[in-house]
């Protein structure tokens, strides 16, 4: 029972890191002010750690 619980958590933990990923892909590929190489190292960070990676786009969108 112990193992069903931890196995669906890590699969909630997945899901959650896949659709923040792909948020943070919609909105580097509809950024117009990015060139293709910061994008695309945007989107390879989004891989990662999308989360904190997610926060410091925004942040650096703010500073614009």
């Amino acid at each position: 029972m112990t193992e069903l619980i931890i196995y669906a958590v890590v699969f909630l933990l997945l899901i959650g890191h896949c659709l923040l990923a792909g948020k943070m892909y919609r909105e580097i590929h509809a950024d117009e002010e990015l060139s293709l190489s910061e994008k695309n190292d945007w989107k390879l960070k989004a891989l990662i750690f999308p989360a904190y990676f997610y926060s410091q786009y925004k942040s650096s969108k703010k500073l614009h």
